[in-house]
């Protein structure tokens, strides 16, 4: 796999020991040589979206904000912005926005750190702002970075009113547990669908899975091409899916490419699953 494409697969940012386990170390030079990649840290790893932010902040007279600041931050996301995210203040106008993701806002001093948006603002920013899939997979990362609950839910309940809601219901389901921004996003889905759903759960005496509903003998997986490179992990994958089933679970699997593109097809099978439904004998044709 080309690095560029692993990094996106990984969220936007990886470690090294991440990124081989999806790529070569010579793609990985290669990439960093084309500046299709940049370091970010010792032994991590970004796509060069931050600079090009920060570029049109300057452009603008505005801030690095949303998607663009989680980056700042080292956060995994759903997918890289396709936009510089930018905030401006409200009053500005008459500006050249062309390829440029623009927001307006009135920031206070705290809320702004060396020109990005601070960790709190910017949660609840993406919050607002996004759908429940791209939010919640900021919203978990942050946590896992050590943000703390507490003060995101102080932060997003006096958020403007608008988007206050939708902010509000993203802190509340964010879960440090969730492993990536792929099972934040599958989770987001199940929410969604109606399930309850925890992540990273153990399972019997079988092992862990990416999101479980006790209540349905639900097991949901996030099924990584990483972990399926030979046969043997193959063969104990089978087992360990066998294993579920034997124990009462039912068990659905979904590709990175179904949870991120494919969404409608992974809500009906989900909703299916909610309700014990079967499909008609037709699909058997």
């Amino acid at each position: 796999m080309d690095a560029v494409e692993a990094i996106t697969v990984l969220g936007g940012v990886a470690t090294t020991q991440e990124l081989l386990r999806c790529t070569s170390r010579r793609r990985l030079r290669s990439a960093v040589g084309a500046g299709r990649v940049v370091r970010v840290g010792p032994r991590r790893w970004a796509l060069p979206g931050v600079d090009d932010a920060r570029a049109a902040a300057a452009r603008l007279g505005g801030v690095v904000s949303h998607l663009s600041a989680a980056q700042h931050w080292g956060w995994k996301l759903k997918l890289p912005p396709a936009l510089p995210c930018v905030t401006v203040p409200r009053r500005s106008c008459r500006l050249d926005s062309d390829g440029v993701e623009l927001h307006w806002a009135d920031l206070r001093r705290e809320d702004v750190s060396r020109g990005v948006t601070e960790p709190l603002r910017t949660v609840v920013d993406c919050a607002r702002t996004y759908p429940f899939d791209v939010a919640l997979a900021v919203a978990d990362s942050a946590l896992r970075a050590g943000l703390d609950r507490v003060d995101l839910l102080a932060v997003a309940g006096h958020a403007p009113r608008t988007g206050r809601r939708r902010a509000l219901r993203v802190v509340e389901r964010a879960d440090d547990r969730a492993d990536n921004p792929f099972e934040s996003v599958l989770r987001a889905l199940a929410i969604d669908a109606g399930l309850d759903v925890e992540p990273q759960q153990w399972v019997g005496r079988v092992g862990r899975v990416d999101l479980h509903d006790r209540a349905r003998a639900l097991v949901i997986e996030a099924d990584s091409f990483e972990f399926h490179a030979d046969r043997a992990g193959l063969r104990r994958d089978v087992r360990r899916y066998t294993s579920f089933v034997r124990l009462g679970q039912r068990v659905a699997r979904f590709t990175w490419e179904e949870v991120m593109f494919e969404q409608d097809y992974v809500l009906d099978v989900l909703r299916d699953l909610r309700v014990g439904a079967t499909r008609p004998s037709s699909w058997h044709r």
